[in-house]
């Protein structure tokens, strides 16, 4: 057996030098484009809970075609706030398909945010109207923060923002980065900024629907992140079955997304419209909904993108791994 092998570590610092919008663009439409075609492969999701109050996950998959195996270790610890760390936690481990050697491992959360925020603005381009110009955002949190960012950069047409906060109160730390872009407020009243917004985005935990079915009004485009794990919500009952419903997996969604609340819906993926296997034409007063799972794939093809980038710079860490 080969005594030479080694296995590079990707931390924080060198993950986050690398990591470039356009390049996650890129590299999540690529995943999608890969899970349309069924050249990617996405196996079934774990997300189990734990004694310790947090939830565990892995995402897995693998392109054959392009010798790309690995998986996503992920999960959601509330207790690390008292900490003074970030509750989403994930690691991210390419291995070799034909020997099953670990060939990287990456700190996944920055992968995890950026990925998220760049599926959100590939269904933003795809299915809110073109002329959007008012977001209403639930949540100030880290992925309310990418989410948002990602639909400013490839909607040049949104000028308005009102965002959502549990309190109520203004959160100046989440407008601050905006600012300078974009007529930015705290909402205040959450159904009246609904009903008065283009795109609606939801980043929260999920604990309960945010809104009231009638706040919602012909037109509106709404991106879900928080509906993650079984029992998880942001819309209200009975919207899903009253909209043109759009998906990143369907067997996934239908398990722990906002899909799982009225599964039979029908719906389409968002990858067969990157590869116009669907067309998809938007009326006026269409209700869409991008209902967002995260895929293994997206992790996957930007992990890729990290690790060959760190090797041409001589980044990371290489570590000893014999056999």
């Amino acid at each position: 057996m080969p005594n030479d092998a080694r296995l590079v570590l990707l931390d924080k610092d060198v993950v986050e030098s690398l990591l470039l919008p356009d390049d996650v663009l890129e590299a999540v439409r690529e995943a999608f484009v890969l899970h349309s075609q069924r050249e990617g492969r996405v196996f079934p999701v774990v997300r189990e809970p734990l004694a310790t109050g947090g939830i565990f996950g892995i995402k897995s998959g693998d392109v054959p075609t392009q010798n790309l195996l690995g998986f996503k270790a992920a999960g959601f610890w509330p207790g690390n706030r008292a900490l003074g760390g970030e509750p989403h936690q994930a690691t991210i481990v390419l291995i070799d398909p034909s020997t099953g050697r670990p060939v990287c491992i990456v700190d996944g959360n920055a992968v995890t945010t950026m990925r998220t925020g760049a599926a959100g603005g590939l269904g933003l381009q795809q299915l809110a109207r073109p002329d959007s110009s008012d977001v209403c955002v639930f949540g100030t949190g880290v992925q309310a923060r990418v989410q948002l960012s990602f639909a400013l950069r490839l909607m040049p047409t949104l000028e308005k923002v009102r965002y959502v906060t549990p309190t109520g109160q203004p959160d100046p730390a989440f407008e601050a980065p905006f600012s300078a872009r974009c007529d930015i407020a705290p909402a205040r009243d959450r159904n009246a900024s609904v009903a008065q917004s283009d795109v609606v985005i939801t980043a929260t935990p999920g604990a309960a629907a945010l809104f009231d079915l009638e706040a919602v009004q012909p037109g509106t485009h709404l991106n879900c992140v928080g509906a993650d794990t079984k029992g998880k919500r942001e819309l209200p009952d009975g919207l899903v079955e009253r909209v043109r419903l759009f998906v990143d997996d369907r067997t996934q969604a239908s398990q722990i997304g906002e899909t799982q609340w009225a599964p039979d819906t029908p719906c389409v993926e968002l990858g067969d419209l990157l590869t116009k296997q669907v067309q998809f034409n938007r009326g006026r007063d269409d209700i869409t909904v991008f209902d967002m799972t995260g895929l293994a794939l997206q992790d996957l093809t930007v992990a890729r993108m990290l690790f060959d980038r760190a090797c041409q710079a001589n980044l990371g860490t290489a570590l000893s791994w014999p056999w």
